[in-house]
């Protein structure tokens, strides 16, 4: 019978209690002394992982058109030739090119009314992850890393932040920044393929004495006045160690996936990454970024979105319906966005630029109400007709489906207190 048969173990934000769990099994093993509490807890530590909260982030690097995503304008001048397609929602149209993603509705919800002020690729990508706008003073930690800091289990071998896919373009990839390397992200370059160095070299032994000397020589100079980088590079060795020694870092691997699941994710590097971000969350990993770009599309707006809907569409609507099959979607929060939409006018050169005033974002799972649009926009596109929602109002609402409270404030290098997000209200029709 299973230790969690009669009592269930349920998952604080900084992870499981001595006491609770011990209360809990007091029945089992511990009671018949045959195990003790750390070993107990290796033991059961998937299975505790999986009463956890996971976001997954699908990132758009450069901006996505909304007209060419979920807010079509067909028949108007701005709309262009983007045609709208039915969903599975009756009153509910997007645009051409996402017919995998119409069929899954049920389980998105559609903000188009989200609203910001910053236009230029490095400061929106910045913003868009952190909440903050960047300054010259402070290095914010990503949401992400902010969510992994109050939700991931202490101990636990694979990273609670994995980022997939290239270097995310203007902005790079937003990291821990204060928070330190304990929630900096672990990066995937190539997904479904094992990451490189992760595979040990040499024998386990051979590898823990290099890990001594390495101590040592790090000792010595920590006592020359180098303490605070020491404390930093271990910490980082610390995480690297339990990854390579672990045998859930296969998690990272795909080739085990069926041909049908893998067909239905896509044969392309965000394809892999979403297949990917599905097993890592299965593997108790908190928060994964899975990244696609570039939508830049300044020239040849529509048949740039069009190539890349093709490879984006198949594998966010696999990905929801995945996650939704294995049971993992209530507490998964998959968002899809970029750091603004594109202008209403079309450019000479069939492009569309810069556009923060409108755009949309997509967000299923994590208890989203699905099936239902929020906000709208203008015939033209050009301005918000009711609902505007700002970047704090959508970053309090990602703290609300994962159960983060968004006023919880860490402390920076100066010790100044910054919140997780400063200000903004959960968009109520998010939840019903």
């Amino acid at each position: 019978m299973s230790l969690f048969h009669h009592q269930a173990i349920t998952l604080g934000r900084r992870g499981v209690s001595r006491r609770s769990f011990l209360h809990c099994v007091s029945a089992g093993a511990v009671a018949a002394g045959t195990l003790d509490f750390r070993d107990l807890m290796s033991v059961h530590a998937a299975e505790l992982r999986k009463q956890g909260m996971s976001m997954i982030l699908l990132w758009m690097q450069g901006g996505p058109s909304q007209f060419e995503t979920f807010d079509p304008k067909p028949g108007t001048e701005n709309g262009g030739p983007t045609e709208a397609i039915e969903t599975a929602v009756p009153g509910i149209r997007i645009a051409q090119g996402w017919e995998k993603t119409a069929q899954v509705i049920g389980d998105i919800a559609l903000i188009r009314s989200m609203t910001n002020k910053e236009g230029e690729h490095q400061r929106a990508t910045y913003q868009m992850h952190t909440g903050y706008i960047p300054t010259g003073t402070v290095r914010h930690p990503s949401l992400g890393c902010s969510i992994a800091k109050e939700l991931s289990v202490a101990g636990q071998e694979l990273p609670a932040v994995v980022s997939v896919g290239g270097g995310g373009g203007p902005g790079g990839v937003i990291g821990s920044g204060f928070l330190g390397v304990e929630y900096d992200p672990f990066m995937v370059q190539v997904p479904g393929e094992l990451p490189r160095n992760v595979a040990l070299n040499t024998d386990k032994s051979r590898y823990d004495r290099r890990l001594g000397l390495l101590g040592r020589l790090e000792n010595d100079f920590a006592e020359q006045g180098g303490d605070a980088a020491v404390a930093d590079h271990q910490r980082l060795y610390e995480k690297t160690r339990k990854l390579v020694l672990s045998p859930e870092v296969k998690a990272f691997e795909i080739a085990g996936e069926s041909t049908e699941t893998r067909a239905a994710y896509g044969d392309t590097p965000f394809g892999k990454g979403c297949l990917l971000a599905r097993r890592l969350v299965e593997s108790g990993v908190t928060f994964i970024e899975v990244r696609h770009g570039n939508w830049d599309t300044h020239q040849d707006n529509f048949t740039e979105t069009m190539r890349h809907a093709g490879q984006v569409d198949p594998a966010m609507a696999a990905l929801i319906a995945d996650l939704k099959q294995r049971g993992l979607l209530d507490r998964t929060l998959v968002v899809w966005m970029g750091e603004f939409g594109r202008t209403p006018r079309i450019n000479p050169r069939t492009g569309r630029d810069h556009y923060p005033r409108s755009f949309n974002v997509a967000l299923a799972g994590g208890g989203i109400k699905g099936g239902q649009v929020i906000g709208s926009t203008s015939n033209d596109g050009t301005a918000l007709k009711d609902d505007p929602v700002t970047v704090q109002d959508l970053f309090s609402s990602i703290c609300k489906s994962l159960k983060v409270n968004p006023a919880h404030e860490n402390l920076s290098p100066v010790g100044r207190p910054l919140k997780i997000v400063d200000g903004g209200q959960p968009v109520a029709k998010l939840f019903g």
